[in-house]
């Protein structure tokens, strides 16, 4: 064991920055480092795109491993496991654990985590059935599900043991965003805008999963009453110029603005006067909790973990997955009311500060690392958890 403390391992295998990879900067800047000395394995552009806002005492390892016959990565992936002298490997997203987990396993790593956030809706065919999940499972001692939709998805149809199972909700670090921050004088202007015209704010990779396309569409409804509304895309992805054609064809290139990732992400909230979450699938999305957070009310479709954040009639409006007429329809009834739009920001911020305020995500999540840890056969002398003396740590029982 170095320096006493519990070495933990975060594994990401994405070159995108999204949900899951803020996830994990929420946990390494909360963590408490007098139990925990944390370091990150993860492709080297996300390791440049986490830089900005990575905290220095965190290890980064820049490491390229998304394929079956990248033999000499997992090899190198073995070695940091061993040389960093890793108590919990933790991934996220199913295709970082398929690598992660087995050769920690094999590593004889205490404890094995795995947080999965999305329905995998994605999947067809033999991939489907949830075989390679279930077999990758066996190294697997522990899953995280950020909502409680998300768990009911493990369970029912990867048929992953309940026990397994912790639902921790994603949260929101509530000092980022406030209902009145300001925005940036001339941000509006520089991207063609009026003061005056109304603005829709949708942020997520561009990725087939988050439904970009169908908000087009339904802007194209939305114009023909509020002609002068203005929407923009924050993110970036795979879709990026796919997504800027199709804005074309439809004549839209007055009325919609691609800016790519933005560290900024306050001052885009403050921007809008709504956002909007079309997605196909999701988690618990952080980007609601933070938009409400900011007192922006969201509509969004009825997906998974989302509505028990965007609670219809409450902090925002939801709407099936896939339908432009009825996100359309949701868009303009807020716009048609200023005074509800403002109503539910405020019921939104009220509700994330109760409910999704990132500490309790944290204090959660360790109490699980301890909990895990302090079960395992390791109990004893050589056992973190218990040189730690960490029996109520945090409201931890073992």
């Amino acid at each position: 064991m170095k320096l006493g403390k519990i070495s933990l391992m975060y594994f990401s295998n994405e070159d995108s920055r999204g949900g899951a990879e803020e996830h994990i900067l929420a946990l390494l800047r909360g963590l408490d480092r007098s139990y925990f000395r944390p370091h990150l394995v993860c492709t080297p552009l996300m390791a440049e795109q986490l830089a900005p806002d990575m905290p220095g005492d965190v290890e980064v390892f820049p490491l390229v491993l998304r394929k079956p016959m990248q033999v000499t990565a997992a090899f190198a992936l073995a070695s940091l496991i061993r040389g960093c002298g890793v108590d919990i490997m933790h991934s996220h997203l199913f295709y970082a654990s398929l690598f992660a987990s087995p050769i920690a396993w094999l590593c004889h790593v205490p404890v094995v985590i795995e947080t999965p956030h999305v329905r995998e809706a994605w999947r067809h065919g033999w991939r489907a059935s949830y075989f390679i999940d279930r077999a990758i499972g066996y190294t697997v001692d522990r899953y995280v599900a950020v909502s409680q939709a998300n768990a009911r998805y493990l369970m029912e149809e990867k048929r992953i043991r309940p026990e397994k199972i912790t639902v921790i909700r994603n949260g929101c670090d509530l000092t980022r965003f406030h209902p009145f921050h300001v925005v940036p004088a001339g941000m509006k202007e520089a991207l063609g805008f009026r003061q005056s015209d109304p603005v829709i704010a949708v942020i997520g990779r561009l990725e087939p999963q988050k439904g970009h396309r169908i908000l087009v569409d339904a802007l194209q409804i939305v114009r023909t009453e509020f002609p002068q509304v203005r929407l923009v895309c924050v993110g970036d992805g795979s879709l990026r110029a796919e997504l800027e054609t199709y804005v074309s064809a439809s004549g839209l290139e007055d009325a919609v603005r691609f800016v790519g990732f933005q560290g900024n992400i306050a001052d885009w909230f403050a921007l809008a006067d709504m956002t909007v979450l079309p997605s196909f699938f999701e988690g618990l999305p952080i980007v609601a909790i933070e938009a409400l957070a900011a007192a922006r009310p969201v509509v969004a479709t009825a997906v998974d973990g989302t509505p028990e954040i965007v609670v219809d009639g409450r902090t925002g409006f939801t709407v099936g997955p896939g339908d432009p007429s009825a996100l359309a329809n949701a868009i303009q009834r807020l716009l048609r009311d200023p005074e509800l739009c403002q109503a539910l920001g405020r019921n939104g911020r009220q509700f994330v500060v109760e409910e999704f305020d990132v500490r309790k995500q944290v204090q959660q999540t360790q109490d699980l690392y301890l909990h895990a840890l302090a079960s395992t056969d390791a109990l004893g002398e050589d056992n973190p958890a218990a040189k730690l003396g960490v029996r109520g740590v945090h409201g931890c029982r073992t």
